[in-house]
């Protein structure tokens, strides 16, 4: 059962490296931005039920129901404001996001 518990948290920390990378590595494409906030909380979520089922207790299953509804939200309205921006814009580069600032 220990194995087990650590194979996933091998691969929970390869996701979440994968994340962070993503994020710190293309800092011109802001959807390959958005997917790797995505792949981070995808991990958080995953560390949360491994460890809930592990511990059999449920709440680390409800804290990753609630993360999965923060990240639609946060996915939804951030596509959202690409869309706009891209609409008044013309492009979404990230080098030109410092143009919104009032």
């Amino acid at each position: 059962m220990i194995i087990d518990l650590i194979k996933y948290l091998y691969f929970i920390i390869i996701l979440f490296i994968l994340g962070i990378s993503g994020t710190f590595l293309n800092r011109k494409n802001i959807i390959i931005m958005l997917m790797s906030i995505e792949l981070m909380l995808l991990a958080v979520n995953l560390n949360f039920i491994i460890f809930s089922i592990y511990l059999d207790d449920e709440i680390g299953q409800l804290f990753a129901l609630f993360i999965l509804t923060v990240a639609a939200a946060e996915s939804a309205i951030g596509l959202a404001i690409l869309v706009v921006l891209y609409y008044v814009r013309g492009t979404i580069a990230v080098h030109f996001m410092n143009l919104i600032k009032g």
